[in-house]
């Protein structure tokens, strides 16, 4: 018996498992399954990836070589331009980073009107950069159904006449054409089996999915839980939201296939598979082009905090980096691009619209990601390369009650700063409290929390070691790490009658001021 067989769609394996039945050559069924489901979605999809998003409405934004050592810090590889500007393709050069451009919605008419107007975009904006510039995909406009309606007749043809200009360049399979989408083009979007994308938009769905599964393509999906939850009127919990583990009697189960939903961002990719599979369209992946959770909100959105932003993002990239898949496609990559990389202070209110980022302007982390064992991205948690400062301007007194802490009862080893010693110099509280900050958050191995000492200390990613002292966490200048977790002379040790030696002041402890400092551990920590 021939038992080859051709594979046109994810619905073939159940003709594929039934033909495996009458196989007898000994081929493993579970092998040969996961290579019908790399050939329906295509081996490009093998591997999910973590991308970021790069919005520049900031006042203060970072320099393009700036954020490309950003990136590279930070060990992000993908990216996703709102545009495509040239100064920020020209740095992304000779870095290896994919990066996905945008055709801006304000642009979607000219190109999808005018082959001549989409030939000179790509030219411009694509032929100009590559192949030193890593271009992987154009996302034409950007939720253009949901907000910007009237452009949706020219949409398809936009995506086309994009493609036929790098058709013709010789460039369409290394770069993929598609349009982002807002989740909320999905109706009845739980239980996800009974999904199903708006049918006033069919006369373009159609064409569309159509397109993207021609072109060995993938729809664009932008997946925000959180407001998905804001507007749920407490019915979706916040565990469920943020991807918190549920027990299995609160786990969400879809009555109509008995698979169970952890999370809402699984839900609500599934309930993209089945809205297309509806339009018969099976065998195209997709991608999460916009994810995240606010770290600030006003009032009326209580949960826009760093710790629930912290969370979801950490949470996500997990999921994502460990290829879990979803209920529907488990082990089908759904790579995800952060939303978003900086906090943009320029977007109009409500607050949260201006603190999804990642990052402040200056590279400072918003909050240190929970990614130990999730992989290298983000390596603002899995490598030694950020620190804790003193923050500028910081009131003295409270530097030095947080330093008292550091160098007592937060078993800091601070004789690096005794006079002498390579930390001595500059001879300010500024300065040694960011020493012992820092050594403290080191030791206690970077976890939240550990860089505050009641908001005189902040993260910050620029290495703060200068000349022979070498700061804890840092490679220093023979690039050997510095751990930084040797503790503090034991309690008999003379020298903790007068920690004060270590630091911007005289040794005039008494006893109440000793107590004092045993008191602010459940303050400082």
């Amino acid at each position: 018996m021939n038992c080859n067989i051709l594979v046109n769609g994810v619905n073939d394996i159940i003709n594929i498992l039934t033909l495996l039945i009458s196989c007898q050559d000994g081929r493993p069924f579970i092998f040969l399954g996961y290579h019908v489901l790399t050939l329906a979605y295509g081996s490009f999809y093998a591997e999910a990836f973590i991308g970021v998003n790069i919005g520049t409405d900031l006042s203060d934004m970072p320099s393009p070589t700036q954020v490309v050592a950003l990136l590279k810090a930070q060990n992000v590889w993908h990216v996703r331009l709102y545009d495509a500007d040239r100064a920020m393709l020209l740095a992304l050069a000779n870095t290896g980073i994919r990066v996905t451009i945008s055709v801006p919605n304000e642009q979607l008419l000219g190109v999808g009107q005018s082959n001549a107007t989409a030939a000179n975009w790509v030219a411009r904006n694509v032929i100009a950069h590559v192949p030193a510039t890593n271009i992987t995909a154009i996302a034409v406009g950007s939720e253009v159904l949901t907000a910007l309606p009237n452009a949706a007749p020219v949409l398809v043809s936009a995506l086309k006449l994009i493609h036929s200009a790098l058709v013709a360049s010789n460039l369409d399979s290394q770069i993929k054409v598609s349009t982002p989408h807002s989740s909320s083009i999905i109706l009845d979007s739980f239980p996800p089996s009974q999904a199903f994308f708006n049918r006033s938009w069919d006369p373009v769905m159609v064409p569309l999915l159509k397109f993207l599964q021609s072109t060995g393509s993938y729809l664009m999906l932008n997946v925000y839980p959180y407001y998905d939850y804001m507007q749920s009127n407490d019915v979706i919990p916040l565990d469920y939201a943020l991807f918190r583990p549920l027990p299995p009697n609160k786990e969400a189960v879809d009555a109509n296939t008995l698979l169970h939903y952890t999370n809402v961002f699984d839900a609500i990719v599934d309930a993209a598979y089945f809205s297309m599979s509806y339009l018969n369209i099976t065998n195209v992946p997709i991608v999460v082009t916009e994810s995240g959770w606010p770290s600030k909100g006003d009032s009326s959105e209580p949960d826009a905090t760093v710790d629930n932003a912290n969370t979801y993002n950490s949470n996500l990239i997990k999921h994502v980096i460990n290829n879990t898949g979803t209920p529907k496609h488990p082990g089908i990559a759904v790579s995800t691009y952060i939303y978003e990389l900086y906090n943009e202070d320029l977007r109009p209110s409500p607050l949260s619209e201006k603190n999804w980022g990642l990052f402040d302007a200056n590279g400072t982390p918003v909050y240190i990601l929970h990614l130990t064992a999730a992989g290298t991205v983000f390596a603002n948690d899995t490598t030694n390369q950020t620190f804790c400062v003193a923050k500028d301007g910081a009131d003295p007194k409270m530097l030095q009650a947080a330093l008292d802490w550091a160098c007592g009862p937060g078993k800091v080893d601070c004789s690096p700063l005794l006079q002498g010693q390579p930390c001595y110099e500059p001879d300010n509280v500024a300065s040694h409290s960011t020493y012992a900050f820092n050594a403290y958050f080191q030791q206690m191995g970077k976890s939240t929390g550990t860089c505050d000492f009641k908001g005189v200390a902040t993260i910050s990613t620029t290495d703060p070691s200068h000349g022979s002292c070498i700061f804890p966490g840092s490679f220093g200048r023979n690039g050997t790490i510095t751990n930084g977790t040797s503790l503090a002379p034991s309690s008999n040790d003379t020298s903790l009658g007068c920690p004060t030696q270590y630091f911007y002041r005289s040794c005039s402890f008494t006893t109440s001021v000793i107590i004092g400092a045993f008191l602010m551990t459940a303050v400082f920590l």
